[in-house]
């Protein structure tokens, strides 16, 4: 089994992230090639206290950014939108 880490990479925190916490949805950045099952684990074993209800999951295709004279694509990308039935997370949490 893989390690909770190498499954969810990062939270995402933008402004549409914060608003689906009141939902008690949140937002990760995870593995290429894991599922829903292994996010969950994942989720749970890196927060106590939390009960994953439902996982989402989305490629995020890459688009095209110009940085000057040069000019290429962004990474692939793998979402995933955690619904949890009870707990919280606190991402700024020290």
């Amino acid at each position: 089994m893989t390690e909770p880490a190498m499954i969810l990479l990062a939270p995402v925190i933008t402004e549409k992230s914060s608003m689906l916490k009141e939902q008690k949805k949140y937002v990760f950045e995870v593995s290429m090639d894991a599922n829903k099952i292994e996010i969950a684990r994942a989720v749970e074993a890196l927060y106590k206290g939390v009960k994953v209800a439902k996982v989402n999951i989305t490629r995020v295709h890459p688009k095209w950014k110009r940085i000057r004279m040069q000019s290429g694509l962004t990474k692939w990308r793998k979402k995933a939108v955690v619904t949890l039935e009870k707990g919280e997370i606190d991402f700024f949490k020290a």
